[in-house]
């Protein structure tokens, strides 16, 4: 087992560093790439925030741009308006991702700053000027836009919601024929899925008596399945509940409801939990990315060791780890695979001889690169911090049932990361499933699953059911 371990860190030290060199030969190739068919340099985040410089609001027309100020894990955002000024947070991860190529540059930088010094004194702040000051990252400024990008799919599938003037998520919503729903369950997907990983799944397997008590609301998340894309949004963690809030809760106007979350829709289901707390009646999670951070550590670079360890093996690990670490290459991955996804479809349907849906293909293929990067390190990495607090927060303050459900086998986010919510959240009911995995949790077993919520539902509903019609 020892040995294993170290040939694997061992070969992975030398695949890495090879990934290395490819991803920073790609920054340049893309810059190229992006100045030939969009007639303008894109920025990336291969280099950190440039260094503070006082910024003034007026005469902005508004727009979001990050600041170099930091706060713990996180820099600001600083969202712009005509009265008002929004500030929220982005991870560090995005432009601090250590690697051999990196240290030796910085030993570059620092030999050459340790030659040339510099004479200007105009430079230096004065003693009366304050240590925060806000500054412009042109990383976002520059990219603000909505129209697809080159590399992005152009197909009418994940384009659809430009001709639209609605811009709420796309909700997938199935309830009783005479539309009086007596209570609402709201299903939340993971990292590169969609709402067709619940409607193609559990939605056919209710029972007849639960599809006529319940409304089922199934969400796309910002960035995914038939939902906007924009180009110019950072999918921080405020944009996505921002957008959940927006197109179900106050869409549909549901005062209570049961939230059913995967992997990092976990996360995005506590924090409307803790906003939302007298409206929870029963919190089911599954796989939920909670990492306890030890005291002293960085949270959003902790959790993105464990979570993408640098590692050749299981092949989950180093996909988990190429999309983490590398912007570029990710990018390319997302070049060759997501603007192609219909021939994928079409390609899998034919060696199957149909035999496969490709409802997966659909969610894993369907989005942009902007919006996968972002949301991977703003939510899942970004939030590594926050999670313990939204725990403490349901434990306290949110009277509903918690189950937790894991697959035994999951290689992705370790089953010890639901014991940490049970540790947290002591009422929590613990479900780890043998020989399954981060999707199969689900997928294969839809009709026990089915009938496991349905249960955790009956047990959280109070004798006076009331109709929101």
């Amino acid at each position: 087992m020892g040995f294993s371990r170290s040939l694997n860190r061992t070969v992975g030290v030398f695949v890495f560093f090879i990934l290395d060199i490819v991803d920073f030969l790609l920054c340049f190739t893309y810059k190229t790439l992006d100045f030939f068919f969009e007639s303008e340099w894109k920025p990336c985040y291969c280099c950190p925030p440039p260094e503070a410089k006082p910024i003034s609001a007026g005469g902005n027309r508004g727009g979001k741009m990050i600041v170099s100020e930091r706060s713990g894990d996180y820099s600001k955002v600083v969202s712009l308006t005509r009265t008002k000024i929004y500030l929220d947070e982005i991870s560090d991860t995005l432009y601090s991702r250590p690697s051999l190529l990196t240290k030796l540059t910085k030993l570059v930088k620092c030999f050459k700053k340790d030659v040339v010094k510099c004479c200007d004194e105009s430079k230096k702040r004065s003693p009366s000027t304050k240590k925060t000051l806000l500054t412009v990252n042109s990383t976002v400024v520059e990219k603000l836009q909505r129209t697809p990008r080159w590399s992005d799919c152009h197909c009418t599938f994940c384009t659809s919601w430009l001709s639209s003037s609605n811009q709420s998520l796309f909700v997938n919503v199935q309830q009783p024929t005479d539309n009086k729903a007596q209570e609402n369950v709201v299903f939340i997907h993971g990292f590169l899925s969609s709402s067709t990983f619940w409607t193609e799944t559990l939605f056919p397997n209710f029972s007849d008596s639960a599809k006529s008590n319940y409304r089922f609301l199934a969400v796309d998340l910002l960035g995914y399945g038939k939902s906007p894309k924009p180009n110019d949004s950072l999918y921080t963690l405020k944009e996505h509940l921002e957008m959940i809030e927006r197109s179900v809760i106050s869409q549909f106007r549901l005062k209570t409801f049961h939230l059913v979350a995967h992997s990092l829709g976990c996360i995005l289901a506590l924090a409307l939990a803790v906003k939302h707390p007298g409206a929870i009646k029963s919190l089911t999670l599954l796989a939920p990315p909670y990492y306890s951070v030890p005291k002293g550590v960085q949270g959003t670079q902790y959790v993105m060791r464990r979570l993408a360890p640098k590692e050749v093996w299981p092949p989950m690990a180093f996909g988990a780890s190429v999309a983490s670490w590398y912007e570029h290459i990710s990018r390319t991955v997302s070049l060759v695979l997501c603007k192609n996804h219909h021939l994928l479809e079409f390609l899998t349907r034919l060696l199957t001889r149909n035999r496969m849906r490709t409802y997966l293909i659909e969610g894993f293929l369907c989005h942009t690169h902007n919006a996968s990067w972002h949301t991977l390190h703003n939510i899942i990495f970004g939030s590594g911090s926050k999670v313990e607090a939204y725990l403490d927060h349901v434990r306290d303050n949110v009277d509903c049932e918690v189950a937790v459900f894991h697959g035994g086998r999951d290689e992705l986010i370790p089953v010890e990361c639901s014991y940490g919510v049970k540790r947290k959240v002591p009422r929590a009911r613990i479900h780890v499933v043998p020989d399954k995995d981060h999707i199969t949790i689900v997928v294969g077993r839809q009709k026990e699953f089915a009938r496991e919520l349905e249960l955790i539902w009956r047990r959280s509903t109070t004798p006076q059911l009331h109709s929101i019609n």
